[in-house]
């Protein structure tokens, strides 16, 4: 997992999606230039023999929770186990941040595919979002 740079930034924006996944996800360009004018956002890259092949960008809400706002495989990349290890990789990266209580992240509720996903990762569902759009799941972490 490595930080975006002026080096890679746009081997990143140029990561795709499937046409059927595009309405769930920003573009990576539009995430990155949150995150340069946020707080708080975090931002890495994965790379498969130098090639970025996965995003994330994370956000710390509060001093006690972290909330993973982006997570892609590129399409070419998909179905082929990075996105699990990517998590997996990105969970235990969050985890260092001093204080953690949560870790957030959210879906379509009617993506059986995402919860089962999440949920082999520790998430459990809380609820909709405030907007009653997205399933909300959280891992507690214990102190």
């Amino acid at each position: 997992m490595e930080d975006i740079t002026a080096d890679n930034y746009e081997a990143v924006c140029d990561l795709g999606l499937a046409k059927t996944q595009e309405e769930y996800l920003a573009c990576n360009m539009s995430s990155l230039v949150e995150a340069h004018y946020n707080s708080g956002y975090t931002c890495k890259v994965i790379n498969l023999n130098s090639t970025p092949v996965d995003f994330f960008m994370w956000v710390q809400e509060t001093p006690t929770k972290v909330s993973i706002w982006r997570f892609m495989v590129d399409q070419t990349y998909q179905n082929k186990g990075i996105g699990r290890k990517a998590l997996g990789m990105a969970i235990e990266q969050i985890k260092t941040t001093p204080g953690l209580c949560e870790i957030e992240i959210c879906y379509n509720p009617s993506n059986s595919i995402a919860k089962d996903f999440y949920t082999s990762f520790g998430f459990k569902e809380v609820g909709l979002d405030e907007d009653d759009d997205d399933m909300l799941a959280i891992i507690k972490i214990s102190s």
